[in-house]
């Protein structure tokens, strides 16, 4: 049967070619044209599929990979859950070293996926043995026939976003986006984008997206990697502790900061604007966009697209859970008259 008959072979061949979506009700008192790249539409729910397969076919290419190997992997989940995605198809066996700030949603679907998961302590410094990076070497060193992807400084997970992510947006946008604003953890998604994207047309913006706690932006600005910014903070999958290499600083323009808080109660906004049921870090991104906007960044004549990187429901322990949200002090006298205006009614 015929692909172009929507019959496909495997999960695999649906990754990629996600829809974008214009924003309309969040983006109202915006000025410009708002288009969410919506890549909870890839098969695991996140733009990390793209990554996973991308660079485990070339591993497979370069003979790096062989039947019955082990893959083994650092992740906040959602890397994690695209590789055991594409390891269940492929056959191989799937180890991963994740950190404690990722959910418990998340570390349950890595298990259910068939994956050996190791939950590693989030606030430790990279070099601690009981990192998620040291864990991952060391369960590579002691595993024999195991791979380490490595993802936080491999150039693959930006050629992965080159090859893909970026023509799509080009092509869709008619070549006419302006800016693009995209969240930075490993970079790759951000630094593959912005790479092709600046080859059509060097004068559009890349705005990279980082949390308070993270040292990205500093060192986008000073080249200097400073220990002071770093301080525990909630979101996962934003900023980093390290510097990795998998960021290419070059073809970003700015980084903008964002909240926590802000961006959990951004992203339930998009939900209840948009009908667009998205994780973390892309109420990160959406609050980056407004906090731009007060900036002056944008005006009637900017198409901005903002990448939407997941899906709410890996996040309903987290920013989805009212009870999550009050312990963390998020429901200020602002935001607590709209949730008790929604609360649950239960019928006796």
């Amino acid at each position: 049967m015929k692909k172009n008959k929507q019959v496909f072979n495997n999960v695999l061949e649906l990754v990629g070619n996600t829809p974008l979506i214009k924003l309309n009700k969040i983006t109202s008192s915006l000025k410009g044209n708002y288009f969410a790249k919506i890549e909870s539409f890839n098969p695991g729910h996140s733009s990390k599929d793209r990554i996973a397969l991308y660079i485990i076919e070339e591993a497979e290419r370069k003979g790096i990979l062989k039947p019955g190997d082990t893959i083994i992997e650092t992740t906040s989940g959602n890397t994690g859950f695209s590789i055991a995605m594409v390891s269940v198809i492929k056959g191989y066996k799937c180890i991963l070293a994740v950190s404690s700030k990722s959910s418990a949603d998340k570390i349950d679907m890595l298990k259910t996926m068939g994956a050996q998961v190791y939950v590693c302590p989030a606030h430790v410094p990279a070099d601690d043995p009981r990192s998620y990076y040291e864990v991952a070497k060391r369960l590579h060193r002691e595993t024999e026939g195991s791979v380490y992807i490595n993802q936080y400084f491999n150039e693959l997970n930006i050629d992965a976003h080159y090859h893909t992510t970026g023509p799509e947006i080009w092509n869709q946008t008619e070549g006419k986006i302006t800016h693009l604003v995209a969240c930075s953890g490993t970079g790759g998604t951000i630094s593959g984008i912005a790479k092709y994207l600046k080859e059509q047309n060097k004068d559009v913006q890349v705005i990279g997206v980082d949390a308070y706690g993270s040292v990205i932006k500093k060192y986008h600005e000073t080249h200097e990697f400073d220990e002071k910014e770093i301080y525990p903070y909630r979101i996962e999958g934003l900023g980093k502790n390290l510097i990795p290499t998998a960021t290419d600083f070059d073809v970003i323009d700015q980084f903008i900061k964002v909240t926590d808080e802000e961006s959990a109660h951004t992203a339930r906004e998009i939900a209840k604007t948009e009908g667009l049921f998205v994780g973390y870090t892309s109420g990160a991104a959406m609050q980056a966009l407004k906090q731009l906007n007060e900036e002056g960044t944008f005006n009637e004549n900017s198409n901005v697209v903002v990448v939407f990187p997941d899906h709410g429901s890996r996040y309903m322990s987290k920013i989805y859970s009212d009870s999550w949200m009050n312990e963390q002090g998020f429901f200020d006298s602002q935001h607590e008259q709209e949730e008790t205006a929604q609360s649950i009614q239960y019928i006796k």
